[in-house]
């Protein structure tokens, strides 16, 4: 008989499990956005990972009906986990998430996050709120694993079925039922981490890491301009040598790389400890835009010409290249400091289409292709199109 699976979140990490764990089990995929459900229920996916014949031929039910959620045994929780404007973790989506499931947990079922986590998140906080509302107890009437979502965005050669997966769990059963869970799926091989903490913590460290890197790198791309040194230059001579990490200064946006640094930053913190790289690292990512921004700034006052009658094209919105994610892109950051300056935008991004912007100030200047003389172009990401110009 085949295990009924529920996926909770339907986005980028969410639909690719709904899609390949549906080739062996009977799979519900659930999401609060009715928009989304219907599209995916007329077989268009707005993220671009599967084609309409690849949906149609997809046994997973995708609904917004929480009734649907009900008679499963394992849960798969992928949603989102933001920070809040003063940069705190926003744990609002995974505990609203824990509590509609715990609606339809019964005995025996093993619910699994993919969400990224501080170290502890899963033990101290979701673990509890399972256990409150629905009266069972952990390791006794239901299992919990933690197995953190890999999912690159616009890399194709990087997927699901073919990243190494991480896996854990509450105690040797419940990890070893996450691991047989996933071996259906993914080909690459599975890690299976000594503990639920452990595996939280690889996760925020594989993107602290890259974004310490490059905040090294956009550091030092600050002081060569200064200095009047074509950045790209020095890399070429730098990375000649055997262990130079190749990295290119640039934008650091999106939902893994600007974001878990800060949930690792947090629980530092309230263990007593004010981390000190790994803040520096955020700071200098944070203003590069602004720094961006300021260098053009120069360039225009040479120019003498009045501000606001002054044009910009703005080539890329999304956070990274050939992906249509804008979620915490450092381009608006652009966008918002030369419109307060009064001055006339325009951008353009093959991977967005306006029917898909929500925010009516972006619709407004967003276009296929701009139309006059600019008085600056500035290109934010590497989208394939604009490589090939």
């Amino acid at each position: 008989m085949k295990k009924n699976i529920a996926v909770i979140g339907l986005g980028y990490v969410g639909l690719p499990l709904a899609y390949e764990f549906s080739k062996y089990y009977n799979v519900v995929g659930y999401d609060i956005n009715n928009d989304l459900i219907k599209k995916l229920n007329k077989n268009f996916d707005q993220k671009n990972f599967y084609n309409s014949k690849e949906l149609r031929n997809c046994e997973a039910k995708f609904t917004n009906d929480p009734s649907k959620l009900k008679d499963n045994e394992v849960f798969i929780v992928t949603v989102p986990t933001p920070v809040k404007k003063n940069k705190k973790p926003d744990l609002t989506p995974l505990k609203n998430s824990t509590k509609l499931i715990s609606k339809y947990i019964k005995k025996n079922n093993l619910i699994v996050y993919e969400s990224t986590m501080y170290p502890g998140l899963t033990e101290e906080i979701l673990i509890p709120l399972i256990e409150k509302s629905t009266r069972l107890k952990i390791n006794k009437d239901f299992l919990v694993g933690y197995s953190p979502e890999r999912v690159s965005p616009g890399e194709n050669k990087k997927n699901l079925t073919n990243i190494k997966k991480i896996v854990s769990g509450s105690n040797t059963n419940a990890k070893n039922q996450v691991l047989k869970l996933y071996k259906k799926i993914v080909k690459a091989g599975i890690f299976s981490a000594k503990s639920i903490k452990i595996a939280e913590a690889a996760k925020i460290l594989e993107n602290m890491q890259r974004d310490v890197n490059i905040s090294l790198i956009n550091e030092a791309s600050i002081i060569l301009n200064k200095l009047k040194i074509n950045t790209f230059d020095v890399l070429d001579a730098a990375k000649t040598k055997w262990n130079f990490i190749d990295l290119k200064p640039g934008l650091v946006g999106g939902h893994c790389i600007s974001v878990d640094p800060y949930y690792m930053k947090f629980k530092s913190e309230q263990i007593g400890y004010k981390p000190k790289v790994i803040s520096s690292g955020r700071n200098v990512n944070e203003l590069m835009a602004k720094n961006l921004c300021q260098r053009v700034m120069r360039e225009i006052i040479k120019d003498k010409k009045k501000m606001n009658k002054f044009r910009i094209g703005l080539m890329g919105l999304t956070f990274k290249e050939n992906c249509n994610d804008i979620r915490n892109s450092q381009a608006f950051k652009i966008i918002d400091f030369f419109k307060k300056k009064k001055m006339m935008i325009k951008v353009m991004d093959p991977y967005l289409k306006k029917s898909n912007i929500i925010d009516r100030r972006i619709k407004k200047i967003l276009v296929d292709k701009f139309s006059g003389k600019l008085d600056c172009l500035i290109i934010t990401v590497s989208h394939s199109q604009f490589l090939n110009l």
